[in-house]
């Protein structure tokens, strides 16, 4: 049993920055999550301003905490501290988050790459408990992916392994993150509306176009929608087959497969599985379970939250 005070102690704070959204979890003493707690971004307000505001939110939430882990999306960077790159947050390789947030804030921060951060998470507390190695795959508004060996982070000679969504899928080089991100999924499916305009979704588009989320399709694939499930069974399909390479070439324990899209559960996870058996070297797919992420929208925050513990 855990003392309050040791609870208090060696509790853990995390954040994740996205596109849209700024979340946070607090972990107590026993490595549960205690609190998850979320806003909207507001696009039109530099992120870093927004981010040093929310921790602000966090202190009389959690209590006074002297450290906190930051998941951010792009390619980081930990030499300079800078995100070099990222699409959905092109401002951030002018900022150097650790230092701003310990100026304005007083508490010292480490920066993680988001896929790498819920990587860290599902493997510690989700889906990859009780594994050695793991690779991660998150299908959200875009692909990442993480490896990790011996409960250890790959990270590379650069620091930026694990770019799945870069793996080809066909002879044009067409990239698994131009077919199987959330944005991208939508594109495909507008695009083949005039083929099926007895889905469900058309109603949505002809009231507004811009208006289809991943939500719209997940849900109407759920509800027995033929064209929805199609598009998430192709989908499926497509990362499957970057899943059989990863088998082929690390002969990993387990795949595990987060982000709003696996919310489809058993479309997409049945077509990865399948589709990965069908091109994978008989005896490597045999020693791997693909399995569903168990963490949900929390996997980035939990794992940043965790890996503040190293600081």
């Amino acid at each position: 049993m855990i003392s309050e005070t040791n609870q208090q102690a060696e509790k853990l704070v995390g954040v994740e920055v996205s596109a849209a959204k700024l979340k946070a979890v607090c972990l107590d003493g026993t490595g549960n999550v205690a609190d998850f707690y979320k806003v909207p971004l507001n696009p039109e307000i530099e992120i870093s301003g927004q981010l040093i505001d929310f921790i602000g939110e966090l202190k009389p939430r959690y209590g006074d905490f002297a450290k906190i882990g930051i998941a951010v999306p792009g390619l980081f960077d930990r030499a300079s501290n800078r995100v070099r790159f990222s699409t959905h947050i092109p401002e951030q390789p002018e900022i150097d988050f650790a230092d701003e947030i310990k100026a304005k804030t007083g508490v010292d921060a480490i920066i993680e790459n988001d896929a790498n951060a819920a990587a860290f998470g599902e493997y510690t507390l989700g889906a990859g408990r009780g594994s050695r190695d793991m690779f991660y795959v998150t299908l959200g508004a875009g692909v990442g992916s993480a490896i990790i060996f011996d409960g250890k982070i790959w990270r590379g000679a650069s620091g930026f392994a694990g770019e799945f969504g870069f793996i080809p899928v066909n002879s044009d080089g067409l990239k698994i993150e131009e077919v199987a991100s959330t944005r991208n999924i939508i594109r495909r499916i507008k695009n083949r509306f005039h083929q099926d305009s007895t889905s469900s979704l058309v109603k949505i588009v002809m009231v507004d176009e811009d208006a289809i989320t991943i939500s719209d399709v997940v849900r109407a694939a759920n509800n027995g929608d033929d064209f929805a499930q199609m598009m998430l069974e192709r989908t499926g399909s497509y990362v499957g087959m970057g899943v059989a390479n990863i088998i082929n070439l690390l002969n990993v324990e387990r795949i595990v497969i987060g982000g709003e899209v696996l919310e489809a559960e058993n479309l997409v996870l049945e077509a990865i599985t399948q589709r990965a058996k069908e091109f994978s070297f008989a005896p490597c797919f045999e020693a791997t379970r693909i399995l569903k992420g168990e963490l949900d929208g929390m996997a980035a925050a939990v794992g940043v939250a965790l890996l503040s513990a190293e600081m």
